[in-house]
Order: structure tokens, then C-alpha cells, then sequence
């Protein structure tokens, strides 16, 4: 799978308070401290990004405060986000992790679905810079970065995941999805490879699943 930073972007999904910080609501619920190095990771990756000239990406879940543009998601899969006032486009829950630091150049994208490439400014944004590989981080690996990879190898983009730029609430499920990752949406590179692959300009990533 041909990597080239030229066609190339970004995508950081969901690295936002809402999910990250112990004082968002999965935070107040649950212990986050492990997605810290995954944002470590995407900073680093962000720089390089950059450098290279590549477009970066983030998303950011966040409803309307009524929740009207929630869909199925808020009102039956995961009602609980409405009855708790989470993720509100309002609210800080919606802001990107703050030691992040993204820049004036970079975008930021709010979804109200799991996947990044449903119902979002997304698909016309990739289609626009002429993006055809994606490089692919963010939270939690099993939900929305797993549901944003399988769609974007299925509208033919080039998904290529760093290990260490994703992060999920239990190890196991991050496993797994690494293993389909592999096995059929994409490629999964190791950060000190993709960091390779940026600075030179571009890669050939072979199928390496079993």
C-alpha cells in the first residue's frame, strides 16, 4: 500500500475533553489516564505532519445542545449522553485536548456519528485537498476510530493506523481491532515507521497479516 505525504492527510479522531480529560464525562466515569500517550503520540505525529506538508485533521464529537441532530445515537444506542448532558457542541466536552495545541492551518471537525466519514464535512474535505491515504489515531480504537477506518477503506482511501496514536478503554478491544485493522482496512504502522515514511515522503507498506 503506497504512501506519499503529497496525497496524503492527518486524521486525529476524538483526542477532545469529552473523552480524554478526567474532567470530561468519560472521565468523571472511568480512568482515561492511559489515552495520555496516545495523545503524546499524536502531537508528535501532528509536527511531522506538518512538516511535511500534510493536511491535519481533527474530529470532535459534539451535538447540538437539544441533541436534535443525535439521530439513533443519542435517542436508543446510547441514550445515556442525553440524559447526562455529554458531548454537547456548548459545552467543554466538544474541545479539543488542550496539549494538543492545534494550529491556525489545522481543521477541526465536529461528527454526531461514530464514524468521522458519516454525516460529516469529512468526505467533501478529502475530496477537496485530493487525499487518497489517511493516517489514522485517535479514541477509543474499537468504536469510532475502527468504524471511521473500515468506511474509508471501503470509499477506496488508503487508511494507514499508528498503534500508538489510538487508545481504547480496554486493552483487548484495542487488540482486536488492530487485528482487522491489518487483516483487511488497512495497514498498521508503528509510529517510528510512519515518522519514517513522513520525513522521506513516501512508503510502500506490504500486507503483513496472518
Amino acid at each position: 500500500m503506497h504512501f506519499n505525504t503529497k496525497t496524503a492527510a492527518l486524521l486525529l479522531i476524538d483526542l477532545q475533553v469529552g473523552f480524554c480529560s478526567p474532567d470530561g464525562h468519560t472521565g468523571r466515569r472511568l480512568d482515561v489516564s492511559g489515552f495520555e500517550p496516545v495523545l503524546k503520540s499524536a502531537k508528535r505525529l501532528a509536527h511531522v505532519a506538518r512538516a511535511a506538508g500534510m493536511p491535519v485533521i481533527y474530529t470532535t464529537m459534539a451535538f447540538a445542545p437539544d441533541y436534535s441532530n443525535g439521530g439513533l445515537t443519542t435517542t436508543e444506542l446510547r441514550p445515556n449522553l442525553k440524559e447526562e448532558n455529554a458531548l454537547r457542541a456548548d459545552q467543554p466536552d466538544r474541545d479539543i485536548m488542550p496539549e494538543l495545541e492545534p494550529q491556525p492551518e489545522d481543521t477541526i471537525l465536529e461528527k454526531q456519528r461514530y464514524s468521522a466519514m458519516i454525516k460529516s464535512p469529512l468526505p467533501a474535505l478529502l475530496e477537496e485537498l485530493n487525499i487518497e491515504g489517511v493516517v489514522v489515531g485517535g479514541v477509543t480504537t474499537s468504536m469510532c476510530v475502527e468504524s471511521t477506518v473500515r468506511d474509508l477503506a471501503m470509499m477506496d482511501y488508503r487508511a494507514f493506523v499508528v498503534p500508538e496514536m489510538c487508545g481504547d478503554l480496554k486493552p483487548d478491544f484495542h487488540d482486536r481491532a488492530m487485528q482487522m485493522f491489518a487483516l483487511a482496512f488497512g495497514r498498521v504502522v508503528p509510529e517510528v515507521d510512519m515518522i519514517s515514511a513522513m520525513n522521506a515522503g513516501s512508503e510502500d507498506f506490504p500486507h503483513q497479516a496472518r
